[in-house]
């Protein structure tokens, strides 16, 4: 069993990655003062036990002209005894287009997110693969038109105003 001061090193280790996992471990090992051969077992110990599931960058690719179609989807579903809610998000998660599963309360069971080369590649993946399954009862879809903020990353620059102030 891992201990309280393990916990309490490994949570903080984790949370220094979650913000920047370009981080060396000896550059953790400064900021939070824990030796760097025990961020290094720390990390180590999370990759095998799947706590750290993948490193990821966040792309800004408007920048890059690169243009993306993504979609929110809200899934309606019908439960069986056969079929649950975790039955049903593993066979919608395993399609390349879908980026993210969430099991939501409110009118829709799931919330989908979809993105695609373009408009119809994604409206063509949401009426052949999602709904056509047969658990899905409807959905409601929501393109996304621009997108400010990606995993707590914003997409645009905190510029001066430039504008001049109109007095009376």
């Amino acid at each position: 069993m891992v201990g309280m001061e393990d916990t309490k090193a490994l949570i903080e280790v984790l949370k220094i990655l979650e913000d920047n996992a370009r981080y060396t471990f000896r550059e953790i090992s400064e900021i939070t003062g824990i030796k760097e051969s025990e961020v290094k077992r720390l990390v180590e110990k999370s990759e095998e036990e799947k706590a750290i599931l993948k490193y990821k960058a966040i792309i800004d690719w408007e920048k890059l002209g690169e243009e993306f179609v993504v979609a929110v989807i809200d899934v309606r579903v019908n439960l069986t005894r056969e079929k649950n809610y975790d039955d049903i998000a593993k066979r919608i998660a395993k399609f390349p287009e879908v980026h993210a599963v969430r099991l939501i309360s409110g009118e829709y069971d799931f919330q989908v997110v979809v993105k695609g080369r373009s408009l119809k590649d994604v409206s063509l993946f949401i009426s052949e693969k999602i709904s056509t399954l047969p658990e899905v009862r409807d959905t409601n879809t929501h393109f996304v038109l621009k997108t400010y903020k990606e995993e707590g990353v914003l997409l645009f620059s905190d510029e001066e105003d430039r504008r001049l102030a109109i007095v009376p």
